[in-house]
């Protein structure tokens, strides 16, 4: 991950500032996908003290997390079919790891043998009460 969470002028985009905040949120051993978090933000109300302003879609996440993610938990928001983080795929699966987030093992067509999320298990819906997404 990249990001740092700095900016030039030391405050975030409402935007980022509401992204990151979900990130956050999301328990140890689960995620939710760039896609879930856009959701979640047009769904939901936004996190207390921080401003309603300003959206996006799945790719405005992906874009926060690039730029400002590196102070959350940046391995918890991913792609929706599971593929991990390029780049980052090291990184982000000693995390899973460590959290015992659910994996399924990488297919034998695989040159890389990273494995993947197992997205029907590992999916955060997004409740306070850590539930999986139906």
């Amino acid at each position: 991950m990249s990001g740092t969470g700095d900016t030039a002028a030391g405050e975030l985009p409402p935007y980022a500032e509401r992204v990151l905040a979900v990130a956050e949120l999301i328990p140890a051993g689960r995620v939710m996908s760039y896609g879930d978090v856009a959701e979640w933000l047009r769904d939901e109300e936004p996190p207390e003290g921080l401003p309603v302003a300003g959206g996006g879609g799945p790719r405005q996440v992906g874009r926060v997390m690039a730029l400002y993610g590196g102070a959350v938990p940046w391995w918890r928001v991913v792609r929706a079919d599971g593929r991990l983080l390029p780049g980052s795929e090291l990184r982000a699966l000693a995390h899973y790891r460590e959290e015992g987030t659910p994996l399924r093992a990488a297919s034998q067509e695989a040159g890389d043998h990273i494995p993947k999320l197992d997205m029907r298990r590992a999916r955060w819906d997004g409740q306070r009460n850590g539930g999986a997404a139906p």
